[in-house]
């Protein structure tokens, strides 16, 4: 096997990147043997990435980087029980397309499908939707290659005390070779999208929840606008022709207008402007939501199409997992925290999902229904935008609540906040120190969560 030189790794936002000293596309789980071998010999790290989208430093190195790319091949499809095999460096992207063909689909899935499957996995991605659980839930079984070479078989009944450990790994249990996803038969959802207000919503919150299977809100900061977005399962089958949706990828000239003039374009030359006038930002949220959020909007399409949608320009994100009956005291405690401190500028938007509670060990929603309250800061033609005030802001109060960061995100909480947040904290690090007793697998981000 040989590893090349002189790679720069960056994640998707280019907020984070790495040089490895050997950067590696295996194509084999003996080539990732002989590799993990070579990392031994020379007391080198070993870090496994897949589509390089998290806006972290989770997956940087400067030892040894195995990108996984090369294994991507679905390996069975189980109509009968409904599940699939896949290799852990298979893109939903193309599994969805894959699925679509015979005609199943996942459940649920986050924004984007440009990211391996191992790597959803072992950072907690996440929808939205009260029923459904983290995309890890999904997952049924799984391969995982340790440290030593030794190859474990991880499901509800082999190997069982790993199973809850393995099924949201950080990547620092050992390289998840093969992944086994529970589906569903292919399904078509119905999105609406409809104005509101913050008040609204925060005081009907549990009718909204009954209301759709996979609702959602975005609030636009400095004001009351919300955007309230139900996605929901139906016979139907047609797309429908809609106009201004910014979310959804262009299907006409007059949608291109709206989504890439309007919605990218101008967004991103506006947002510049304001690193010079920051007071405009409250100008700019209430403007783009008055263009582009004011009216009903309807589609349909199969349910991949209306989960996934584009992150427009490159961006900071933070995205905690409260209680979700914190749902309104924390919102609220944000909106007042912006109208008492002028100076602080918030982008649009921040938006806000729910998930059902779960046995994983590091699972944000760990034995709690939880809200995902995420906020972004854009970075216009790359310029970083003052954020520091916001970001320590939003996470006192996240906190306050009981929150969790999702491991994906940059954060500032230590291993001590951890042992506080995470029952099974304990349990998890005992895994990881029989699994990976030199640490092999750990990087400077890991370090801060174990050390």
């Amino acid at each position: 096997v040989h590893g090349q030189g002189g790679v720069k790794f960056q994640n998707w936002a280019k907020t984070y990147g790495s040089s490895p000293e050997l950067y590696f596309q295996p194509t084999s789980v003996e080539e990732i043997r002989e590799i993990l071998d070579m990392a031994r010999q020379r007391n080198k790290r070993v870090k496994v990435v897949g589509g390089a989208h998290s806006p972290s430093d989770i997956a940087c190195t400067d030892d040894f980087m195995i990108q996984m790319g090369k294994m991507n091949r679905i390996l069975k499809v189980d109509k009968e029980k409904q599940q699939v095999t896949v290799e852990g460096g298979i893109f939903l992207s193309d599994l969805n397309v894959e699925l679509s063909n015979h005609g199943l689909a996942l459940a649920n899935l986050g924004a984007v499908s440009e990211v391996a499957a191992a790597g959803v996995i072992g950072t907690g991605t996440h929808n939205t939707g009260i029923r459904h659980g983290i995309l890890p839930t999904q997952v049924v079984a799984l391969t995982l290659l340790t440290a030593s070479g030794e190859m474990l078989e991880c499901s509800e009944s082999l190997n069982a005390d790993l199973f809850q450990a393995v099924r949201l790994h950080l990547g620092c249990l050992g390289v998840v070779i093969t992944v086994t996803f529970q589906c569903v038969p292919l399904f078509h959802l119905h999105e609406v999208t409809f104005p509101s207000t913050l008040t609204e919503v925060l005081d009907h919150l549990g009718d909204h929840l009954k209301r759709s299977e996979y609702f959602r809100f975005l609030w636009f900061p400095h004001s009351e606008n919300v955007s309230v977005i139900y996605q929901d399962p139906t016979s139907k089958a047609v797309t429908v022709p809609f106009l201004c949706l910014p979310s959804q990828p262009p299907s006409s000239s007059a949608s291109w207008f709206w989504d890439y003039a309007v919605g990218y374009y101008l967004l991103e030359f506006l947002l510049w402007i304001s690193t010079f006038v920051p007071s405009l930002v409250c100008w700019i949220n209430r403007f783009f939501f008055w263009l582009l959020f004011r009216s009903r909007v309807e589609n349909i399409n199969v349910s991949y199409k209306i989960f996934n949608y584009e992150c427009r320009f490159k961006q900071h994100v933070q995205d905690w997992a409260i209680p979700i009956e914190k749902t309104k005291d924390a919102l609220l405690e944000l909106k007042a925290a912006l109208e008492n401190n002028p100076k602080m500028v918030a982008h649009y938007p921040v938006e806000v999902r729910f998930a059902r509670g779960d046995e994983i060990w590091l699972s944000p929603c760990f034995r709690r229904d939880s809200c995902y309250v995420n906020i972004i800061m854009y970075r216009p033609y790359g310029k970083n935008v003052p954020r520091l005030n916001y970001w320590l802001t939003y996470e006192g109060i996240m906190k306050k609540h009981g929150g969790r960061p999702h491991w994906a995100k940059a954060h500032t909480c230590t291993r001590k906040d951890f042992e506080t947040m995470y029952p099974a904290f304990p349990k998890f690090c005992a895994v990881r120190e029989k699994l990976d007793p030199t640490g092999m697998f750990l990087n400077a981000y890991l370090e801060k969560v174990f050390y």
